[in-house]
């Protein structure tokens, strides 16, 4: 089993279904790794040095390599793919979707609609992840170090009705978490149980 590879980024891919693939020079040797998107952002330039933590699957037809920013992120992926019925892109796909925090926050707090916000995962995926996962996630957070996110949201009873205008008006998942993310952290709105005053600070930061 490969940990981490250090070597130097010799190229980044990008081929069919978001996938990325990071060409790590190692002893003269180029490693293809599949790695989650966000990850290119935190890629230097081509033929600077980067340590990448890497999980291998060998098959019986393909050996393939997946690789991570962090020993937590990959020790995440792995608990994923553990669970019944996800494979290695949904994992993927729900680490580059929330991200290592609000992913892991998601599946210890049971919230099921964060988790299907990702291309590929249905509630009755997102409610078989949260089951399975829970309780072993909580004490692997504290272990692993991995903070918890408590960005105050919107109460579960209006949250669909907030995220469902904001997306009607155009703005993305990815707009609409940060709005709700960046005004949770004022206290008049945070205690408001009405959709209106969260529609309407989201819809004033996002102006911005």
């Amino acid at each position: 089993m490969i940990g981490y590879l250090k070597g130097t980024v010799a190229g980044i891919q990008k081929g069919s279904s978001n996938r990325v693939t990071l060409i790590l020079e190692v002893n003269q040797i180029g490693y293809e790794l599949q790695i989650p998107p966000r990850l290119t952002q935190q890629l230097p330039a081509i033929g600077e040095f980067f340590q990448v933590f890497t999980h291998q699957q060998v098959r019986e037809d393909q050996v393939g390599l997946f690789g991570f920013a962090s020993a937590a992120e990959r020790d995440l992926f792995r608990q994923l793919v553990g669970v019944s019925g996800i494979g290695t892109q949904m994992a993927i796909a729900l680490l580059d979707t929330l991200g290592l925090p609000d992913l892991v926050q998601a599946i210890v707090t049971g919230n099921t609609r964060a988790l299907a916000k990702t291309p590929g995962v249905g509630n009755k995926t997102a409610e078989r992840i949260a089951l399975e996962l829970k309780t072993k996630l909580k004490q692997w957070q504290q272990n692993a170090g991995v903070a918890s996110t408590n960005s105050p949201t919107p109460a579960l009873g209006i949250l669909e009705d907030v995220e469902m205008t904001l997306f009607a008006l155009g703005y993305s998942h990815e707009e609409v978490a940060q709005a709700l993310q960046t005004i949770g952290q004022d206290g008049q709105v945070a205690k408001s149980v009405n959709a209106e005053d969260w529609i309407r600070s989201a819809i004033a930061w996002l102006s911005q």
